[in-house]
This record gives C-alpha cells, structure tokens and sequence, in this order.
C-alpha cells in the first residue's frame, strides 16, 4: 500500500494520509462494479431516475457534511463548495429527469417486410477519473449520465481531494445498490491500473499528457476526454463597461483553476492600453485570500511559478494577498495581469490554470481571431462586445466548444460542453452526453 500526505491547501500543514490504492484494491473495485452492473442495467429508466434521485435527497439531506468535505481538500471558501455541492445535486437531479426521455430513432418500417427500431444500451463497467479542482462536480458531470444510461462506475478521484467520493459513495450504497458506484481514492499509479483493469470505458478529465496515456492504455475501449481549456476572451473596442470586472472574477474564480475559465486576453492594438489598464484595476480589487481561495497544491503552485518567472512579459500588474491567521505557508497566489508579451511565450502557449490573464494584441479582427485560436487546447471562449454582428461573426469563427458573448464561465446542466483539438473530444452536460456512455443496437424483425 502507498501512502501519500494530504495537505490543507489554505495552511499548508499536513490534514491527513491517504491509502492509495494498488492492484488488489484496483481488481476489488472493478470487480464489485461488475458483479452489480447486471442488476443495475436491467432496472427500467424509471427505477433507475427513482434511485438517482434518492442519491440527490441524501446529498442535500447531508450538505453541510458535502460542504465540509470539499473544503477540506480545495480549500475554496465555503460559499463556493456550497454552490458547487448543489450545482453537483442538480446534475444528478437533470439526468434522473433526462434518462426517461426518449432519444432514440423512431421505430418503424424501415426495410420491405420488416419492423426495425434501435435499443440503447450501457457500456458496461465506466472508469470515471475527475480532477482536484471541482472535486465533486467534475464527478457528477461524468456520474450524472454514466449511471442514468445503465453503467456501473468505478470513481476514481484526485490524489489530493478524495473526501467528497468517498462520502458520495457510501450513500451512493444505500440508495442506487452496493457495487454500483465503487470511490477508489489513490494516486497516478492507481489511475494506470484502473484503466488498465477490466473496464468497458473510461472517462477522463485532466491534462494532456494524462489524456494521452489514457489513450495509450485504453486501446479500442471507449474514451471521453476534457483536457483543459487556456481559454481566450476576445475584447472589442465597443465592450460593455463590466467586461474587465466580470473577466477578472472569472478568472479568479477557484484560483482560475478552472478548465473553462479566462487565461489569454485578445485585443485589438488601438485598444491595448485601455483593456491592460481596466483588467489591472479590477484585479488590484480582487483580493486572494477574502475574495478567492489558494491553488490546490504544492506541484501546481510550482508549475504556475515557473511558467510566471519564465514569461517574457513586459508588462506585469498584480492583485491583493491577504490571508488569515495561521494561512502564511499556505499555496495563496494574487492576481496578475502579464502584458507585452511574445506569441510564444509560455504563459500564453500553456494554461497555467492559477489567477491569471495574458493580454494579446493584433491589428485587425483577422488577427484576433487567429491569436484566439493559435493555441492546442480548443474548449471555450468569450467576445466581449456591444454590437451584435462583429460579436457573433468572431464567436462563430473562434474554434472551440462553447462560447460566450458578453459573459463567461456560466454553464447549467441542460448545455453541452465539450472541447476540440488538443482539448479532448467528448461531450458533458446536456442530454447529448447520455451518448458518451450508450451503445445502439438495431433489431430487425421480418414480419
């Protein structure tokens, strides 16, 4: 057995140990969501909507214990875990409602003599591996459509915030049935094993390197992956006057450590000094410690480091640090906005998923939208803009999955999300995820 130390983000100190799990604890895993998966899959959609929405009841029934928990391992404030716990509920609760909907193609007579119509089936045993950053809610984007669809699930959490699946898991006993949805907490090695092991799918999100080896390892089993985001959000001239309140709360929302949220400015040149000038003024008012919480943990304190030591900016403007008693040693980064900066510049090329902004120039829209898209990682976007026709004509030539004009990082679970290129592919939220963890089966009978 391996054991790793889990520190407090907001301290530092070391809260507790954790046991991650190996190849015995990988086999018991699986091998129990394989023995429930018959059981579960043969419940009608309606039973199945029944037991989820039990699971939701106990949640909200327990949501301070929820609360606790994530807090514990993200160290965000207690309001955010509080929304994210909820938000989390209301996911399960959607896909409870959207598995009894009826999506698949009309039966029929489709061929001469015959009546044709298409069943959807589970994949099987889902290996769900969910980042640190929204601990519970990147699980239930997964959980909700995987479990609603017929699969059994083995979760596998993030080394550092393993305490909300293992508490969701226990009640996920009591309502859904044992077996049916397996936490297994652990390290990277852990990850390696369970995709490896006896699993039908496996649904990832994190890196690119950790999507990568996902690949590598899965071979011909289904896979969905989100890989991050380093997010553009395209200011024109014409941007209402909240876009460069509303960019730096989203951006430091969680610390930026957000797949979705706003990484790299992109302006037009005429209109660089006053975009660098308004985003700097609104992150001077943004204060880490009472208005955002700290980066989640030492390695990615120190690679969001490297990359802002290593940035050519020539333009740098930071934010407030006020933590509380006792929080000095804890993984807290201000604010800051880098500016005047090379195209290749690591800071703009890699997403450095801490609470800050790069600010780009061009000197035409073709020029911005070319910077927008210049970059692997293709899932989301902004333009910030007054009139609707330049706002939507660069909206519908940015290449990612979801854009936003005149806000950002604002999702509900009745929208897709989904990245392009060197941000996965695959699909979260709305009822098209339902496929991500569905096969069709055509049966034709003569008649």
């Amino acid at each position: 057995m391996n054991f790793v130390d889990l520190p407090d983000p907001r301290t530092g100190h070391i809260r507790s140990r954790l046991d991650c799990g190996g190849p015995a604890e990988v086999s018991a895993a699986v091998a129990a969501a394989r023995a429930a998966l018959p059981a579960w899959a043969g419940l009608t959609a309606k039973e199945r909507s029944h037991r989820l929405l039990a699971l939701v009841a106990l949640i909200e029934q327990h949501l301070d214990a929820y609360v606790t928990a994530e807090v514990a391992g993200t160290g965000k404030p207690t309001a955010d875990a509080r929304a994210e716990v909820l938000n989390a509920a209301d996911v399960l609760r959607f896909y409870a409602g959207a598995v009894r909907a009826d999506l698949t193609p009309a039966a029929g007579h489709r061929l001469p003599g015959r009546e044709s119509w298409v069943r959807w089936e589970p994949l099987g045993v889902v290996a769900a591996i969910v980042p640190w950053n929204y601990p519970l809610l990147m699980a239930a984007w997964r959980l909700g459509p995987a479990l609603a669809a017929g699969n059994a699930v083995v979760l596998k959490p993030a080394e550092t915030t393993p305490d909300t699946a293992v508490l969701l898991a226990s009640h996920a006993a009591s309502t859904l049935g044992a077996g049916v949805l397996v936490a297994l907490p652990g390290d990277r090695d852990t990850g390696r094993l369970l995709v490896g092991g006896d699993v039908d799918a496996v649904a990832f999100t994190g890196s690119q390197a950790g999507g990568l080896d996902v690949v590598a390892r899965a071979g011909l089993r289904r896979v969905s992956l989100e890989l991050g985001g380093n997010c553009a959000a395209v200011v024109l001239p014409d941007a209402p006057p909240f876009t460069y309140d509303e960019l730096v709360g989203a951006c430091t929302y969680n610390a930026g450590q957000s797949c979705a949220a706003p990484a790299r400015v992109i302006t037009l040149r005429s209109h660089l000094d006053e975009v660098v000038d308004g985003l700097a003024a609104a992150m001077l008012a943004r204060r880490a410690g009472p208005d955002f919480g700290p980066l989640n943990n030492a390695a990615q304190l120190a690679r969001f480091d490297a990359i802002v030591s290593s940035s050519a900016a020539g333009v740098r403007r930071s934010g407030t640090l006020t933590v509380g008693s006792g929080e000095a040693d804890g993984f807290w980064r201000a604010g800051l906005i880098l500016a005047d900066l090379p195209p290749d510049d690591p800071a703009v090329t890699q997403e450095m998923f801490g609470p800050a902004l790069t600010v780009q120039a061009a000197d035409d829209l073709d020029g911005v939208v070319s910077l927008a898209n210049s970059v692997p990682q293709a899932l989301a976007a902004s333009v910030w803009g007054t009139a609707v026709g330049p706002s939507l004509r660069v909206a519908g030539l940015l290449d990612c999955g979801e854009v936003w004009v005149n806000c950002h990082l604002e999702q509900t679970a009745e929208l897709p999300h989904g990245g392009r290129r060197g941000s996965g592919h695959g699909t979260d939220l709305s009822v098209l995820a339902l496929a991500e963890y569905q096969r069709p089966k055509t049966v034709t009978v003569r008649l």
